[in-house]
């Protein structure tokens, strides 16, 4: 009777998205499904900006979430909008198996402006890291952001 409730708890975690989908998918454990961003800070000319983002959330070749910028004292600056990381599978396992790894992306705000994001990520640990992002707002005008990462699971 055990051993059949046990089996029956696996079938239904697995059927609902555990292990074996994120095995599927060649992501290396559920807790690389999602990541957070440690809100970041730079400064300009008279200024700064502030960008926020909620986690990020495992999407086909990366992650993806939203983001806000606020800019002090510009504030008619402010902008919100959606943000990819291209990161490929294999990009994740590198970054759990310690090295440092390079990454591109897009941003787009929500007047339809885009916005070009590369970087690089360097890990702590397997979970965990530094990350620098350049974020062009445009072709003369590029942001540097440095912050930390943590893969979190599914719930970020």
């Amino acid at each position: 009777m055990r051993r059949g409730l046990l089996f029956l708890f696996l079938a239904v975690g697995l059927a609902i998205g555990g292990p074996a989908t994120f095995a599927a998918e060649g992501l290396p454990d559920p807790v690389y499904a999602a990541a957070t961003v440690d809100k970041v800070r730079t400064s300009i000319y008279v200024g700064s900006i502030t960008l926020e983002m909620p986690p990020f959330r495992h999407v086909a070749g990366g992650y993806e979430s939203t983001y806000a910028a606020r800019v002090f004292p510009y504030f008619f600056y402010n902008e919100k909008g959606r943000i990819t990381i291209d990161l490929p599978d294999d990009h994740v396992r590198r970054l759990a198996a310690g090295e440092r790894i390079e990454f591109v992306g897009r941003a787009q705000n929500l007047k339809g402006e885009p916005r070009r994001v590369e970087g690089h990520a360097i890990p702590a640990d397997a979970l965990s890291g530094t990350i620098k992002v350049r974020i062009w707002v445009s072709p003369k005008i590029e942001l540097i952001f440095n912050s930390r990462y943590r893969f979190t699971g599914r719930e970020g």
